[in-house]
């Protein structure tokens, strides 16, 4: 399952996370964002050892901002607390799934 990402738990689990994190950037009134849905959960149950999240842009727009979210989903992937790659808009899990394995 994803964790759910806050302000609170930001720099924890993703920063200061000693393993890959990929953070799905949405909001609940996003058509395509509900769509990756699905696929930032399946993918949660079989990225290890990454990790994956998800951060509510509505619920959180402090962090949306210090990360330049423009348009959602945006999924950016961050490794020893730096992004290391982005992707905007829906993707498949395949893509998501080789980008970590390449970390």
């Amino acid at each position: 399952m994803a964790v759910e990402l806050t302000k609170d738990n930001f720099d924890q689990e993703v920063l200061k996370s000693d393993k890959p994190v990929l953070v799905d950037f949405w909001a609940p009134w996003c058509g395509p964002c509900q769509m990756m849905g699905p696929v930032i959960e399946e993918l949660a149950s079989v990225a290890a050892p990454a990790k994956v999240g998800k951060l509510n842009v509505d619920e959180h727009p402090e962090i949306a901002e210090r990360y330049e979210i423009m348009s959602i989903p945006s999924i950016k992937i961050f490794k020893g607390g730096q992004v290391v790659k982005e992707f905007i808009g829906v993707q498949s899990k395949e893509t998501l799934q080789t980008a970590l394995a390449a970390l």
